[in-house]
């Protein structure tokens, strides 16, 4: 059964091309329709019925009713339990009634808890193969894998087309680069912030691969670092997989641009400006663990173009960050202001000789910024651009403070780091969004 629904899943997905947006909205609505069929027979907290109108989820009502949610009879407390002492103990195997247990990092603070039955599994490991393997050739991969867990998952794409081999984040980065060059991957997956290391290793020769395909993960890939990679490992695309506790929800083509998963995902928008939004999904595919028009906090920057790849899949400008990471300040007309995160990167984005950096925002007053030794006229460089943002939207005095730059290999890399209190985060009854 698993090696039907991986081997479906990989063809469907690789080779089916739907020739029109109204092609592929009249699959969804097919789909949606058997799968909301499924889920009230299945899923104790839909037995009256679905009315995907009235539908409104996100983590924190997920984890608030985990146990009648879920369609596989499974605990909340028992799969926290499993999935934390699968983290303590770095073995990623044990399940509950064959249901795979995973834990979220929780960069938004909260964290969550997914499942995945063998067959959803065997599906993602089609899918995702089939979107991210090259072209040519097809068999015969060997893919190294950089994450802080590793999950059955995961492991599923191990097959004739690839074999995964796992390095463990919490290890250090040099204790993998001797195993790295005698495996010699054809691609490599990793967070951006290492495959930035891996990179810096490259230089120096202490690394010595050359890998066909590389692909970011986890979190945000910044412009100063894509170049960066792409320029040590000589690549034309730094590929990236948008992917979640809540799925596989996008991934680079083969022209470089990010298209969402609408052939396994519906997706919805709630726009914050003309162009950003955050996505609301159904995923009309994963059963175990219903996501029926499940808002996530994820700022994603709409694209109108065409892809020239040919795909009708919804393109995206990119993934900008979280909703955590917009940045509030005062107006000196006492209103509360949101900043988002790309407007505190293009800060820094042209200051020559800045690549490792993290800005925190402390309070409304200050920001820290985190950097690698700065001269005196690149700090002058960086304040002045911080100036004219602050000008160009009227806001209040910031004090800037500078500190050294320290990567925290056991958290994500967040270049935007927004530290302030939730209470101080929404004073005053009027929000500015601003634009582009």
């Amino acid at each position: 059964m698993k090696w039907l629904a991986y081997l479906s899943a990989f063809m469907t997905t690789r080779y089916r091309r739907f020739q029109t947006r109204e092609a592929l909205l009249a699959y969804q609505e097919r789909y949606i329709k058997k799968h909301l069929t499924y889920v009230e027979r299945f899923s104790p907290f839909f037995k009256q019925g679905i009315d995907l109108t009235q539908v409104s989820m996100d983590k924190s009502f997920m984890m608030a009713h985990f146990d009648a949610l879920n369609t596989v009879g499974i605990k909340k407390a028992d799969a926290f339990n499993l999935a934390i002492d699968s983290e303590r103990s770095r073995h990623f195997s044990p399940t509950i009634n064959s249901i795979s247990v995973g834990l979220s990092s929780g960069t938004s603070g909260h964290r969550g808890i997914f499942l995945t039955s063998p067959e959803e599994q065997a599906t993602w490991a089609g899918t995702i193969l089939a979107k991210l393997l090259p072209r040519k050739p097809l068999l015969g991969h060997q893919l190294a894998f950089f994450l802080r867990a590793n999950n059955n998952l995961y492991e599923q794409v191990n097959s004739p087309f690839l074999t995964l081999h796992y390095y463990d984040m919490s290890q250090a980065i040099t204790s993998h680069l001797d195993s790295l060059n005698q495996l010699q991957p054809s691609i490599l997956v990793a967070p951006a912030s290492v495959l930035c290391q891996l990179a810096s290793f490259q230089e120096t020769g202490d690394l010595t691969i050359a890998p066909q395909k590389i692909i970011s993960v986890a979190e945000v890939l910044e412009v100063k670092d894509r170049d960066y990679i792409a320029s040590v490992f000589k690549q034309d695309i730094i590929h990236q997989i948008y992917q979640a506790t809540e799925g596989f929800l996008g991934y680079t083509c083969d022209q470089g641009r990010i298209h969402l998963n609408e052939d396994g995902i519906r997706f919805e928008k709630e726009y914050i400006d003309d162009k950003r939004f955050y996505p609301i999904i159904t995923d009309f595919k994963r059963k175990s663990q219903p996501f029926l028009r499940y808002r996530l906090n994820d700022i994603l920057v709409d694209s109108q173009e065409e892809c020239p790849c040919g795909s009708v899949l919804q393109v995206i400008e990119k993934i900008e960050g979280r909703s955590d990471d917009i940045f509030y300040f005062e107006t000196e007309q006492d209103e509360t202001i949101s900043i988002y995160p790309d407007f505190i990167r293009r800060c820094l984005l042209f200051i020559d000789g800045v690549r490792e950096y993290q800005v925190s925002q402390l309070s409304k007053q200050v920001l820290e910024i985190a950097t690698n030794e700065l001269t005196e006229k690149q700090q002058a460089e960086i304040i002045s651009e911080f100036q004219n943002l602050f000008k160009t939207y009227h806001i209040k005095p910031v004090t800037l403070t500078f500190t050294p730059y320290q990567l925290q290999k056991d958290q994500k890399l967040k270049r935007i780091c927004q530290k302030m209190p939730i209470s101080e985060q929404h004073l005053g009854d009027y929000y500015e969004k601003i634009n582009d």
